[in-house]
C-alpha cells in the first residue's frame, strides 16, 4: 500500500515539464491577446476640398515618440501597359526594390529626377536586369522619355504604418500600437510645394475614424 500511495501523490518526472510547457503557451497565447486588444485600426476617409472621394491619396501615420525601424517589403512591380504606369501610385517603404517590367509591343525609357531617387532606365523591352532600390523617403516622379503622357509617383514610407485609397477614399491603416502620432496625407494632384499639415492624431486601444480633405489642383 505505503508504495501505492507513494506513486498516487508523486508526480512523474515526464508530467512536470509538460506542466511547464503548458503555462509557457499560456504566457504566450495572453501576450498575443493582450497585444492584438492593444492595438488600433485608424478608418480613413479622404475627399478633396468639395468632398469627393480621392482615389490614390496615401496617409503615412508617424509617431511623435521616436521613428520606429521599417522593413523593406518585398519587391513590388511597376509595369508600363497600354503606355501607362500600373499602378499610378506606389507606396513601399525604404529600402524597396521596384521591378518595372515593359508589356507594351513598343520601347519605354522610365526615369526620375525627383531628390529622393534620380535613375534611368533606357529605351528597354521586357524586364529590366536589375531593380531601382528607393532607399529613401520621399515621393519619386516617375515619368518616361519617350511618352510625355505617361507618369506616376512612388511614395516611400519611413513608418510601417501607411494606407493608400481606392476609388471610394476610403482606407485602413490596421495594427497601431497606443501613442501620439503625426497624420500626413498626400495626393498626386497637389499643387507644387502644398503638402497638408500633417494632422496630430491619438490612439488608443479602440479604432478610431478620421476624415481629411485634400485641396487638389486638377486631375494630374
Amino acid at each position: 500500500m505505503a508504495t501505492r500511495l507513494d506513486t498516487m501523490t508523486t508526480p512523474s518526472r515526464t508530467e512536470m515539464p509538460s506542466a511547464r510547457r503548458l503555462r509557457r503557451a499560456l504566457c504566450v497565447v495572453g501576450g498575443a491577446a493582450s497585444l492584438a486588444v492593444h492595438a488600433a485600426g485608424v478608418n480613413l476617409t479622404i475627399t478633396d476640398a468639395n468632398g469627393k472621394p480621392l482615389g490614390d491619396a496615401v496617409a503615412l501615420l508617424e509617431s511623435t515618440g521616436g521613428k520606429v525601424p521599417v522593413k523593406p517589403l518585398p519587391d513590388v512591380e511597376i509595369s508600363q501597359a497600354k503606355r501607362m504606369f500600373q499602378p499610378r501610385v506606389t507606396v513601399i517603404t525604404t529600402g524597396t526594390r521596384a521591378l518595372f517590367p515593359n508589356f507594351d509591343t513598343v520601347r519605354h525609357h522610365v526615369y526620375s529626377f525627383s531628390p529622393i531617387k534620380t535613375f534611368e532606365l533606357k529605351l528597354y523591352s521586357g524586364i529590366p536586369g536589375s531593380p531601382v532600390v528607393f532607399d529613401k523617403p520621399g515621393v519619386a516622379v516617375l515619368g518616361c522619355n519617350i511618352h510625355d503622357t505617361m507618369a506616376a509617383w512612388v511614395v516611400v514610407a519611413d513608418t510601417p504604418w501607411f494606407a493608400r485609397t481606392p476609388a471610394n477614399g476610403r482606407a485602413r491603416i490596421d495594427a497601431v500600437p497606443p501613442g501620439s502620432y503625426q497624420l500626413h496625407p498626400w495626393h498626386p494632384g497637389l499643387p507644387p510645394n502644398a503638402e497638408p499639415a500633417p494632422v496630430p492624431i491619438t490612439i488608443g486601444s479602440a479604432d478610431i475614424d478620421h476624415n481629411a480633405q485634400i485641396a487638389v489642383a486638377a486631375e494630374p
